[in-house]
């Protein structure tokens, strides 16, 4: 860990050379950091930012991830039931339009949008602004999905989703026969590989790649 560096004498300094704690406001000197390090609050102890070692690297290995399992997390049966010689499969999708069919459509809308089609958006969003860095090209678009991508995370609840299908796994399991299918271990895997990748793609490092700073970029 990084010490956050002095706040004194911060007149003279330039804009890139100061950072603001976004919790309790402090203005100091912005710390060089090594790998894997991180700079704190000396006010708060609030992490300002990190540095991880390539992450434009293992951010687009962990988001490539992320897509190839939403597939089969949102289509593939989550669970078999089995009730008085009537088996059912269910899978995301298809809770989605049994809702809307169900004249819930309101409530179709919303877990269609928080459990689908927002973290989907937030991948590509996401993809975008990897390749944009690797590539060094479309900065500006890159920016642009960044900020997206920034506005959608608080929409995506395949956290909530998840409580979700355990809770009905507790409730049915003690009255039907029931079974866990494939697509359960994928959204599990998704929502694994996605909090990952919160915690890898470094803002602090993204935000200076995509404003041309090629030591960031390559790292």
């Amino acid at each position: 860990m990084a010490d956050s560096a002095d706040t004194h004498d911060l007149s003279t300094l330039s804009l890139d050379e100061l950072v603001a704690c976004h919790e309790c406001d402090l203005l100091m000197r912005r710390p060089p950091l090594a790998d894997g390090e991180r700079a704190e609050c000396p006010r708060c102890g609030y992490e300002l930012y990190s540095h991880r070692h390539q992450v434009i690297r293992r951010s687009l290995a962990l988001v490539l991830a992320a897509l190839l399992l939403y597939i089969p997390a949102n289509f593939l049966p989550i669970m078999q039931l089995n009730l008085l010689g009537q088996t059912t499969e269910d899978t995301i999708w298809s809770g989605v339009v049994g809702l809307y069919e169900s004249d819930m459509q309101g409530v179709a809308v919303v877990v269609f949008l928080c459990s689908m089609a927002v973290p989907l958006l937030k991948l590509l969003c996401q993809l975008l602004v990897l390749l944009s860095i690797a590539w060094d090209i479309g900065r500006g678009y890159g920016l642009l999905f960044y900020r997206i991508y920034h506005h959608l995370r608080d929409w995506g609840m395949l956290e909530v989703y998840l409580m979700g299908i355990l809770v009905a796994i507790v409730k049915l399991a003690d009255i039907a026969d029931l079974s866990l299918g494939i697509g359960l271990l994928c959204f599990v895997g998704l929502l694994l590989v996605q909090v990952w990748l919160e915690v890898t793609m470094s803002p602090h490092q993204i935000w200076r790649a995509l404003s041309g700073e090629d030591a960031y970029a390559r790292d």
